[in-house]
């Protein structure tokens, strides 16, 4: 299964329109978004899942204050979650305000300023 890319169009629209200097990169199966060389967020397919998750890259206090919504799941690629990392389910960036909302996280974790 492909990540997908309709996703993929939607977060690089967001980038562009805040004028984030980015690229993507295929990686771990997915497509990872570049923000000053480092991760930001991406698309993640997950085989429990069985569907493209968003993959964000938050901080931890970011991840403390979201991880008990319905839509958020720990991002555990070795069974072990990755401290600031955390994955959101379609229901929870189906709308563009959610994905958004999600980008902009990302992008104010990683210091870019919007």
């Amino acid at each position: 299964m492909a990540f997908d890319e309709h996703l993929a169009d939607r977060i690089r629209q967001i980038m562009q329109a805040k004028k984030v200097p980015f690229y993507d990169k295929k990686m771990m199966g997915g497509l990872v978004f570049m923000v000053n060389n480092k991760m930001c967020c991406g698309i993640h397919i997950d085989k429990k899942y069985g569907d493209s998750l968003l993959m964000a890259k938050i901080g931890v206090e970011a991840y403390q204050k979201n991880i008990h919504k319905e839509e958020c799941l720990p991002m555990d690629f070795t069974g072990r979650p990755m401290k600031g990392y955390i994955f959101i389910t379609p229901q929870g960036f189906d709308m563009d305000t959610d994905l958004e909302y999600w980008v902009t996280k990302a992008l104010e974790y990683n210091k870019i300023s919007i």
